[in-house]
């Protein structure tokens, strides 16, 4: 109470219900000057690590067409209450039994809209434009009709084999995913300078599917593709928490994480490898062509000519079944 009186001026406490086990589900929701609150479909957003979210997923798998009407209609009625005109996020904790409970409201555009835009074939950027002019939305809540299964994914410049530690430095390469349901934003070109400055978030990728398993899949394939050289990212992390039975069987809560102590784990051979490329570089000043003989191993010739764009073709094609990532520390 003290030190609420001292921070807001204010002694008043509460005390919250503790919750075991609970999912993180949000709905998302948009609200302009005429009355009209729309809800845009809800996201389970429980895999997260030290409270910030990895994965997000929309719908969720755990949320019935009789609890999404349930959430969605609460989450109108908190915007409303606030007369709230913009795009925001209502956000609940959902427990075992069915139970949902307020955890709190975003009022603003959040990382993971492209899950939900990519669903629900709304553009909420736009709409956000649209209300905030004073316009009417262009839309209902019977005009949107989700399709499918979103599961976007959070990039970020941090080491898993290293506690997570924040990881800066310049990007070298860089190559991102693409193909049919794949999506991507990033600010990732090679030659970036990731600073300790700002947010580690380097990229964001979201998959769509027919269902949940078909996102799922084509997530794994685009994080297999996703090349980042320089600065050490999650990749490899959050591919071992596609593949883990708990989270293909949709059994997930805010504790996944804690619970499971998902680690990645970098091979060996292919650390060594690109210690060894980068080491030839360093000595060359980026003129030596790295080949790769039939047996995968790694040899440097002493061409001159077009030795850079030779090392940016071999490091596209290395380790087809998994991402780099990772730029050694031996280097």
């Amino acid at each position: 109470m003290q030190e609420a009186q001292a921070a807001f001026g204010n002694a008043a406490i509460y005390v919250e219900k503790n919750l075991q086990r609970v999912r993180h589900i949000e709905v998302q929701v948009i609200g302009d000057k005429f009355g009209n609150a729309v809800p845009v479909g809800e996201r389970e957003c429980s895999i997260q690590r030290r409270h910030q979210k990895l994965i997000e997923e929309c719908p969720s798998i755990a949320v019935s067409p009789q609890l999404r009407r349930s959430l969605t209609r609460a989450a109108v009625r908190i915007a409303r209450a606030a007369n709230y005109h913009n795009v925001g996020t209502v956000e609940f904790l959902l427990t075992e039994d069915g139970s949902y409970y307020f955890l709190e409201m975003n009022t603003r555009l959040q990382v993971e809209h492209p899950v939900t835009e990519i669903v629900t074939g709304t553009d909420l950027v736009k709409d956000q434009i649209i209300v905030a002019a004073g316009e009417e939305l262009p839309y209902e809540e019977a005009d949107l009709l989700t399709r499918g299964w979103g599961i976007e994914c959070r990039i970020v410049a941090e080491d898993p084999f290293n506690n997570f530690l924040p990881s800066v430095g310049k990007v070298v390469f860089a190559r991102e995913p693409a193909g049919p349901g794949i999506r991507v934003e990033s600010a990732l070109y090679d030659g970036v300078e990731v600073t300790p400055y700002y947010d580690s978030l380097l990229a964001k990728v979201t998959a769509w599917g027919r269902n949940r398993e078909g996102a799922r899949t084509r997530m794994k394939r685009a994080l297999a593709e996703f090349r980042v050289v320089g600065v050490a990212t999650n990749i490899p992390y959050l591919q071992q928490i596609l593949d883990h039975p708990d989270f293909v069987s949709g059994n997930v809560d805010t504790g996944f994480l804690d619970r499971h102590q998902v680690f990645a784990a970098e091979p060996l051979a292919e650390q060594r490898e690109l210690a060894e490329m980068a080491a030839l570089l360093l000595v060359t000043g980026g003129e030596t062509e790295v080949a790769v003989d039939s047996t995968g191993n790694s040899a440097a010739t002493n061409g001159h000519r077009n030795g850079s764009s030779a090392w940016r073709g071999r490091m596209g094609g290395l380790s087809e079944a998994k991402a780099m990532g990772r730029w050694p520390k031996s280097i």
